[in-house]
């Protein structure tokens, strides 16, 4: 049985036949980051100092191949074929919140957009999850296939439980929640999951860029900044095709008018909508190096479809901005889905 070490702490944890890092890591109760769990966001991604490791599953596209010549891994994918010593970030605060499996009510929900639903959902005979801001959860379907979804607030006093859901169209599991998803009716999940937290550890200025119902995540961390007091400046990028995609424009509009270190700053792509509604026009990190061509001084947290965090996360690390300072959530495209995509057949998140 294989030996991971972790070169900055020490910690060691044992790999079963066939384990990822990651899933290893996670049975250990040791929390390293990660976010799609497919190989494709990137957000696992590690040093093998010592060691050999392989991808029996699904190749590491997130990595180039410069990257894998200074020895990156994705902890997601990576199984170990010996021992190995790995350098990789710990999340400490998201080792202390168990993962669970719990049944929920759909207690509210709310058409947010032309393709976006509201979900409010409640644990059953009094439980309470607890996760923090910017994780996500499984919804577990009947077959045993996951899709995940962010959690679009902290936990709150009453135990609901906020989610945004896009349409896809075509989808089965999305057009049914779309369509057919009532008050009343109960779900199996699994929560918290992710390591996209709030890093509460530094006293830089912050850049949140969110694409579409990556808002969500966003939403969540900074709510938990402005309950927590910050003074740290929040610079909030929201990317969208229309006006209507801004579901929730209003309410981080009033975020800058309850704290006047935070600017709010929708970026709309289709020209036609930027210009009827004065809106800033193009790419949503684009606008990004825009306004900041230099991110050295930022922590920058990211959260949206997996083209928008593949250019972003090589743009903004061009424009100085140190790895170990970009936090991004991306999971448009669930395992399952990703596996029919990267074997020739056509799928994405929602399906």
């Amino acid at each position: 049985m294989p030996t991971v070490t972790l070169t900055s702490s020490g910690k060691r944890f044992d790999a079963a036949d066939g384990e990822t890092v990651l899933e290893a890591a996670q049975r250990a109760g040791i929390a390293l980051p990660y976010s799609c769990r497919g190989g494709v966001c990137g957000s696992c991604k590690a040093t093998l100092v010592e060691g050999a490791c392989s991808y029996p599953r699904n190749p590491p596209v997130a990595l180039s191949a410069t990257a894998r010549l200074h020895h990156a891994i994705l902890l997601c994918q990576a199984v170990p074929e010996g021992d190995i010593a790995i350098q990789a970030r710990e999340i400490a605060s998201v080792e202390d919140i168990p993962h669970r499996r719990l049944e929920v009510e759909v207690v509210e929900r709310a058409a947010l957009a032309p393709d976006v639903v509201g979900v409010w959902l409640q644990p059953l005979d009094g439980d309470r999850l607890n996760w923090l801001p910017g994780q996500y959860l499984d919804v577990i379907l009947e077959d045993g296939r996951h899709r995940p979804f962010s959690i679009a607030s902290g936990p709150r006093p009453d135990g609901r439980i906020e989610l945004h859901v896009r349409h896809v169209p075509g989808g089965g599991f999305t057009s049914w929640v779309y369509e057919s998803l009532q008050v009343g009716d109960r779900l199996t999940i699994e929560a918290p999951l992710g390591t996209f937290v709030p890093r509460e550890d530094s006293e830089r200025p912050m850049l949140f860029v969110a694409g579409g119902t990556g808002f969500a995540p966003v939403k969540a961390i900074v709510e938990h900044f402005i309950a927590l007091g910050t003074r740290r400046p929040m610079h909030v990028y929201w990317g969208a095709r229309s006006v209507a995609d801004l579901y929730l424009a209003d309410l981080a509009a009033g975020w800058t008018r309850a704290a006047p270190t935070i600017r709010f700053i929708p970026v709309l792509s289709d020209p036609e909508e930027a210009q009827a509604s004065g809106l800033r026009e193009g790419l949503v990190h684009e606008a990004v190096l825009e306004d900041h061509p230099d991110l050295s001084a930022f922590d920058l947290y990211m959260s949206g479809p997996p083209a928008m965090i593949a250019a972003g996360r090589e743009l903004f690390i061009d424009a100085n901005l140190p790895e170990d300072r970009l936090y991004f959530d991306s999971f448009d495209v669930a395992p399952d889905v990703l596996d029919a995509i990267l074997r020739g057949r056509a799928g994405i998140h929602g399906l």
